[in-house]
């Protein structure tokens, strides 16, 4: 192919042959390319006399090797196992480890953050109890002297918030009272609601005075304020679709009335499939000490609600906001991340309940709950 040079002096190489051009050559070079590829009409006629006759049987396939003489294939090796829950928890110690914020704190210990973390925990047939930091039954902590749940209702600290009038171990009206008399006017912690101590108590061990402390209405409340918990389970009956199914500690109207701020501060159900499943926000979890108590708590309150409304458990999601470690957790926790996550336990409800307000401790039987020996963490006040 040559080059030219045109009238205005500009070397062009030329155009390349237009559609219809290339169209008229290709349909020529393929009538060409089909008169060459036409078999002969001797071989046409000699593979028409090979073709049976009409109505004639068509030849039959062989048959296949018979599945002996080609040998079976083995069959698909089984799923692997679904790994151990625990190991979300876990991972997320040694994120906010590696990954944390320097940040200072309320108590002044300091420490290490990150904001927004979720785990998703399956609830089918167990109960999530955390089993590497050891032994999660907070009366046997106390008896050993750790007392990690009396720090928030002390005397030096209450009278630290200006709650030198309050008795010691009143925490206000946290968890139990706002799910229960949600609005009502609060009085004392002996008017028929639980305290701060006794929830994480009760339903971390799952068989400690669950309905005794947690489920208690006195005549001092009754009929005051909104029961949530039972408005909860109503709808979960009636309305399982419903997207509202929400309970709610955070009350700013009563904020300045706790010894701490709901740190669990909502939860919200959801029906499917059979299972009820919950979600909770935390705003603050205190990985070391707090959340393992919490992830318990809620895994078996879903199971309580799920037994009173014929469900299955399904999952509980927690949903972290200032997820954080202590500074003085760090060591204990590495020493945690050593260790290897033992099943879960499982819980069984011994009698058919009606009512969330009948439970009773000797309902519940947790089988299999083997922790780890305890780690003792300081609780940060």
């Amino acid at each position: 192919m040559t080059i030219r040079k045109n009238a205005h002096g500009v070397w062009r190489q030329p155009t390349t042959p237009t559609l219809s051009r290339q169209y008229n050559t290709t349909q020529a070079d393929h009538q060409s390319q089909s008169r060459h590829s036409r078999p002969p009409p001797s071989e046409t006629r000699s593979r028409a006399r090979t073709m049976p006759a009409a109505g004639s049987e068509l030849p039959r396939p062989p048959s296949p090797p018979a599945a002996q003489e080609r040998g079976a294939e083995p069959p698909p090796p089984p799923p692997p196992p679904p790994p151990h829950g625990e190991l979300q928890y876990l991972g997320q110690i040694e994120h906010i480890l590696r990954c944390g914020s320097r940040k200072d704190d309320r108590t002044g210990t300091g420490t290490l953050s990150v904001f927004g973390m979720q785990a998703r925990y399956s609830l089918r047939g167990i109960l999530v109890v955390i089993t590497t930091p050891g032994s999660t039954n907070a009366k046997e902590l106390s008896s050993k002297g750790v007392k990690i749940w009396d720090a928030n209702g002390s005397r030096d600290f209450l009278d630290s918030l200006g709650f030198s009038t309050r008795e010691e171990g009143d925490l206000g009206p946290v968890y139990g009272f706002q799910w229960r008399h949600f609005g009502a006017e609060y009085k004392d912690m002996h008017s028929g609601h639980c305290d701060g101590r006794a929830l994480e108590a009760i339903l971390l061990d799952a068989v400690i005075n669950v309905c005794g402390v947690l489920f208690a209405n006195s005549a001092d409340y009754s009929g005051e304020g909104v029961d949530q918990l039972q408005k909860v389970i109503d709808t979960i009956k009636t309305n399982p679709n419903d997207r509202r199914i929400i309970m709610c500690a955070w009350n700013p109207k009563d904020l300045p009335l706790m010894a701490l701020p709901p740190c669990h501060a909502l939860c919200q159900f959801y029906v499917v499939n059979g299972e009820l499943s919950c979600q909770l926000y935390q705003r603050s979890g205190d990985m070391g000490l707090g959340v393992p108590f919490n992830i318990a708590s809620y895994s078996l309150l879903t199971c309580m609600i799920a037994h009173i409304t014929g469900l299955k458990p399904g999952d509980f999601v927690h949903t972290l906001g200032d997820a954080h470690i202590y500074l003085n957790h760090i060591e204990p926790l590495k020493m945690q991340l050593q260790r290897e996550p033992r099943p879960f336990p499982k819980l069984r409800i011994l009698r058919k309940v009606e009512k969330i307000d009948d439970f009773k401790a000797e309902d519940f039987q947790v089988e299999g709950y083997n922790p780890h020996p305890t780690i003792k963490m300081e609780m940060a006040v």
